[in-house]
């Protein structure tokens, strides 16, 4: 669907980080998204597989203008699929219990991406469902979580305004001062998530082969697990070849 008024001058306003969202129920809410995102100064946005696929004209009717962002737009069937071009994900998440991943308000994590934008990498941000928010899955593919302050006697909020809080405090944060982290790699680069989603099929299925991953009631906590430790760190592609080579020949066992 292209060929829309409205938008025209709706440019990105670079680098800004890519808004995922999981699973969407709604062509309103898309919309909606689309409308918060132009007021943020984000653009770049990724659905993964809308509940009532895409496109949907309500969705235009929505945006109030940002049609830019509906048509630039792309679809993906998995989360893992999403982010496999980010080297880093933050996932929005209310109420992050039995999770081991670091924690970040909205602000915090606007500074973060800012300074993730300033040395050349991409970073993407996870959002929900609208009933049921993000699933365990969802969250073992971003490094760090994104807790919004608010009343903790009534946290309700549509998909919009999750999608506005965020554009809110990284639009703020472009003028501010943020200490960059820099992590030296000299010949290297930091590992993108599809890279890792690569290592983390070979780790998986050695698991699997060794019997490790034998128990189908705990299978999925465990993998989760592992996820959950490769993720909440900057990973580097030499690493990663490193640690395909350690499974490689634990698998293959002792040699004489």
């Amino acid at each position: 669907m292209t060929g829309r008024d409205g938008g025209a001058d709706l440019q990105p306003i670079e680098p800004s980080p890519i808004v995922i969202l999981v699973r969407p129920q709604l062509a309103e809410n898309i919309g909606a998204v689309a409308r918060a995102m132009g007021n943020g100064g984000l653009f770049h946005l990724r659905l993964v597989a809308p509940r009532d696929g895409w496109p949907q004209e309500r969705a235009w009717r929505m945006a109030s203008g940002a049609h830019r962002i509906l048509e630039s737009l792309t679809v993906h069937e998995t989360v893992a699929d999403a982010v496999k071009d980010l080297h880093r994900v933050f996932a929005t998440c209310p109420r992050p219990r039995h999770i081991i991943k670091p924690v970040l308000t909205a602000r915090g994590a606007a500074a973060e991406i800012h300074a993730i934008g300033a040395r050349n990498m991409k970073a993407g941000i996870l959002f929900g469902p609208e009933r049921a928010g993000l699933d365990n899955d969802d969250i073992a593919c971003a490094d760090s979580l994104i807790r919004y302050d608010l009343n903790p006697g009534f946290m309700s909020l549509n998909l919009a305004q999750a999608v506005m809080i965020m554009g809110y405090e990284w639009f703020i944060a472009r003028d501010e001062d943020a200490a960059v982290k820099n992590l030296q790699t000299n010949e290297t680069h930091v590992a993108t998530k599809g890279e890792l989603e690569n290592f983390m099929g070979h780790l998986v299925r050695a698991c699997d082969e060794a019997g490790f991953l034998k128990n189908p009631q705990k299978r999925p906590g465990m993998v989760r697990n592992l996820r959950h430790l490769f993720q909440r760190g900057e990973v580097t592609s030499q690493e990663l070849n490193t640690l395909h080579g350690v499974v490689s020949d634990l698998a293959r066992g002792p040699r004489e």
